[in-house]
């Protein structure tokens, strides 16, 4: 039996992770879309789809007469409103995966963690450009003796750039940096973000920078190739956009770490673009993708784990 879902937040995130779950999942089935605007499209795709709505909130979820059978409940609103969500949800026994970044709860990036933290009541999905970027700096710490940096800055469309995640600027800085650090590996992280009003509209490109110490370029190399073809697995048009670049930084001329020091070693560059899937947004805004591909992913992993019935 599948584990049904409700998602809160019929914006652009919770409606393209409603289509990618209606596309078909072994493990999941969509039981309810929650929102506070009866006209958002989200809500209205969701009505023609047969799904259930309200557009009262989380009050309108809990009323539902299927509330009780939701196993899954994912937010997709934003970080000020999850953290009233967070205790409700958690007091009512749901299984909680937050794509807002709320950090509460562990940080999962799938292909990194997930499965030391599949019994989890709550799930923090990072950011988007957490989950493009902190594989590539696992890759990197898995195949050194030391990663002392990590810097990640990404780059999207401002047209895939909606309210919430504009009004998330400072959450999505403060909470990917962090995920760098106790996800990536990284001894300090830092994230930055680009919002490109280029038209056309761009695809979503990240960067990825570390300095580390011990381990071989080819090593490296090999480690994120493979980490590559791993989120591949849920993100198709994820890939590398050029080849890995190496740069030695000498005890000649050591690069400043706040909080660390002078520190030479080898600087590794890693260059990413992320094309979406285009199930509801445009193929543009992979940023966008990245994050609802991934909940997918987490909660599908979630239901396996439950043991609670095979795939329908």
């Amino acid at each position: 039996m599948k584990q049904k879902v409700a998602i809160i937040g019929s914006g652009n995130i919770g409606t393209d992770l409603m289509i990618k779950i209606l596309k078909g999942s072994d493990w999941l089935e969509m039981a309810a879309m929650v929102g506070i605007d009866p006209e958002s499209d989200g809500l209205k795709r969701a009505r023609s789809l047969g799904v259930a709505v309200t557009h009262e909130g989380l009050e309108g979820l809990r009323a539902l007469p299927t509330y009780d059978e939701i196993a899954i409940v994912m937010d997709a609103t934003s970080a000020y409103a999850h953290r009233e969500h967070h205790p409700v949800l958690v007091a009512d026994g749901k299984q909680v995966i937050d794509l807002t970044p709320a950090a509460i709860g562990p940080f999962v990036v799938p292909p990194v963690n997930l499965d030391e933290n599949s019994g989890a009541s709550a799930l923090n999905m990072v950011t988007c450009g957490g989950q493009a970027t902190i594989p590539m700096v696992h890759a990197v710490r898995r195949a050194v003796d030391r990663l002392v940096y990590a810097e990640i800055v990404a780059s999207v469309s401002s047209r895939s750039a909606g309210p919430g995640t504009r009004a998330n600027i400072d959450e999505f800085t403060q909470t990917t940096a962090r995920a760098i650090e106790q996800v990536g590996g990284a001894e300090r992280g830092k994230a930055i973000i680009v919002l490109n009003p280029a038209e056309p509209p761009m695809l979503m490109r990240d960067t990825v920078f570390t300095l580390s110490h011990g381990g071989s370029e080819e090593a490296i190399r090999d480690s994120i190739a493979a980490m590559v073809e791993e989120v591949k697995g849920y993100v198709p048009g994820y890939r590398l956009k050029q080849q890995v670049q190496f740069e030695r930084i000498g005890d000649n001329a050591p690069v400043n770490i706040p909080g660390i020091g002078a520190v030479s070693g080898l600087k590794t560059s890693i260059f990413i673009e992320v094309e979406g899937n285009g199930d509801y947004f445009p193929s543009y805004a992979g940023n966008l993708d990245i994050m609802t591909s991934a909940a997918k992913a987490t909660a599908e992993a979630w239901a396996r784990a439950q043991g609670k019935g095979k795939a329908a």
